[in-house]
């Protein structure tokens, strides 16, 4: 169990409080020091310990590794000491001394707090033998007078932390058990959802080819006949193949090469590709590229992508409209532009893009919008939608420039 500083509020927070720390520190080197101004070898350690110290403390969110955690429990401990002994005069030193372990509470770091309450304890009890065997214990009235009863007080607030700490990570390790739960019930119930709209969508085309297979196995039909039908049944059982296609491209893990690709090249590659389809449905796509555009990116899944956005385009437009695709860079991203004259879309129909079986083709089943967000987002790169019902559709793909 450890703490790592990522929130931007939280690293503030550590911020302010670690400088306030730093100041209090430096203050007990400045203001009213009975040892400032003299060549004391003690003095010269406090000033030691408060330094690295307050390096320590700086670096921690930039550096939130187990073993900056453990250095700076470790000067804090030999400097709360070496304070206690070379200042026997304050004793609220002592305070500090019982509260060590409350650092790594902080970092919430069991083998560091476990650590710190087993070293303060024995240090605490070889500072008291050195105080008694050295002779200096008049100095030290705070823990030679009644010293067993000190010690007994010592021990007790350590026990105090070590309960404190105990019940906090029991009460943290069942809100985790509790929330891993509350995912698992959710993870459970997307695969549900899944299963039913993956069912949904292969069962209607297998349907349709099944009711054709029945009847020609109970009727006595021209070979004409069934030639003219099986176009339809082909095109059934492509729609369930690529259902399944679609759902194996998202579950399998990516594993493909990210190269430099030019955009000029990928776009006309696309747009020479569907020129034929686009005559079909009577449209005619009209393509500028700015010269030197770059993106990192794998080749084929951007291909994907441009596919599957020029393609929807085709489809949405009217017989004799016209696809637009623009691509240039503008403010550090390249930008892919692809335009259409086609049906438009409402607002709220533009939210629901890229949700899985969200579709307003009529065979459509949103899986290939779905799998184009999740390229594009894998690359650092966004997709936005500008639609108005009835006008067209402007969509905006972006990339980082690679340099």
């Amino acid at each position: 169990m450890k703490t790592i500083i990522t929130n931007p509020k939280l690293k503030s927070y550590y911020y302010i409080t670690a400088i306030l720390l730093i100041l209090i520190m430096a203050a007990g080197l400045f203001l009213d020091n009975p040892l400032i101004g003299s060549r004391n070898f003690g003095y010269t350690l406090h000033i030691i310990f408060v330094t690295m110290l307050s390096i320590t403390l700086l670096l921690y969110p930039r550096y939130p590794k187990s073993q900056v955690r453990w250095l700076i429990v470790l000067i804090s401990i030999i400097y709360i000491y070496t304070m206690f002994i070379i200042y026997p005069e304050t004793g609220s030193t002592i305070i500090l001394i019982y509260f060590i372990p409350a650092l790594p509470i902080v970092f919430f770091d069991k083998p560091l707090f476990y650590s710190s309450v087993i070293v303060n304890i024995i240090v605490m009890t070889g500072t008291v033998l050195y105080i008694v065997i050295s002779g200096d214990a008049a100095r030290y009235p705070i823990i030679t007078d009644e010293p067993v009863g000190n010690f007994l007080n010592f021990l007790s607030s350590q026990v105090v932390l070590f309960f404190i700490f105990y019940m906090t990570a029991w009460r943290i390790n069942k809100m985790q058990l509790y929330y891993e739960q509350v995912k698992h019930a959710e993870r459970l119930k997307t695969t549900g959802q899944l299963a039913a709209a993956v069912a949904h969508e292969i069962r209607n085309p297998l349907t349709v080819v099944k009711g054709y297979l029945q009847l020609y196995e109970q009727d006595s039909i021209e070979e004409s006949k069934l030639k003219q039908n099986l176009p339809l049944l082909i095109g059934e059982l492509e729609s369930a193949e690529q259902v399944i296609s679609h759902l194996l491209s998202l579950s399998k893990p990516s594993k493909e090469l990210t190269e430099r690709v030019d955009v000029k090249k990928a776009v006309y590659g696309v747009t020479d590709l569907l020129h034929s389809y686009g005559l079909l449905n009577k449209s005619t796509i009209e393509v500028f590229v700015e010269e030197n555009c770059s993106i990192k990116i794998n080749r084929i899944e951007l291909h994907q992508v441009l596919v599957n956005i020029v393609k929807n385009a085709i489809e949405a437009s009217p017989a004799g409209g016209t696809i637009s695709v623009n691509a240039g860079t503008m403010g550090g991203m390249v930008q892919i532009q692809v335009s259409d004259q086609g049906i438009g879309m409402t607002q709220e129909e533009v939210e629901f893009m890229g949700t899985p079986f969200y579709s307003l083709k009529n065979k459509g089943t949103g899986l290939g919008v779905m799998i184009c967000h999740n390229i594009v987002k894998k690359y650092n790169g966004s997709i936005t939608y500008k639609s108005v019902k009835g006008q067209g559709t402007k969509v905006t793909i972006s990339f980082p420039v690679s340099k």
